[in-house]
């Protein structure tokens, strides 16, 4: 079982601690966040009256990740999804965590779909959003830089009413 929990900022060092390095950063959050992340980062998502924020809990209550709704215009968007410990991962977690925040966007924003980037390499993510139903979007991609090396982020899309019958 897994509940997502209000963030606050007292949940920001334990988050900041599972950031290893700016690849790893730019994998969870994309290009706005900069490395090293900060609590100040944190805060400015937490002001932001678009942004809710959640910690992952597993079973026991013990904070297994961190993820983020965005609101959009017309759609709200999934985001800054970390299961932190790779032992934790393979384990269906990815999955129930999907279901559960799009649970708790459709139910409280008026919305009828919902999105996410995810970067082309990331396979094992991209299988976890197609197992919960969502589908590539072709016409929204972006690119991100670091390094040397040039990152394609697919977007990929869920309607309300396919999740709600993938529910049933």
């Amino acid at each position: 079982m897994i509940t997502l929990q209000p963030f606050t900022i007292h949940d920001a060092p334990l988050l900041i601690s599972k950031i290893e390095d700016e690849r790893m950063l730019l994998q969870f959050a994309g290009p706005v966040y900069h490395f090293p992340l900060t609590a100040e980062q944190l805060e400015t998502d937490l002001s932001d009256k678009n942004r809710t924020l959640f910690t992952i809990a597993d079973h026991t209550g013990t904070t297994i990740g961190h993820a983020q709704i965005f609101l959009k215009e017309k759609t709200f968007l999934l985001g800054r999804i970390l299961i932190w410990d790779e032992n934790n991962r393979g384990k269906g977690y990815g999955k129930k965590v999907m279901q559960e925040l799009l649970k708790y966007g459709f139910t409280h924003f008026d919305k009828e779909t919902a999105e996410l980037n995810v970067y082309d390499w990331n396979t094992g993510a991209i299988e976890c959003y197609r197992k919960v139903g969502f589908a590539f979007d072709p016409e929204v991609r972006s690119e991100a830089k670091i390094d040397t090396e040039t990152w394609i982020s697919l977007n990929m899309k869920i309607h309300k009413n396919t999740f709600e019958l993938q529910e049933s």
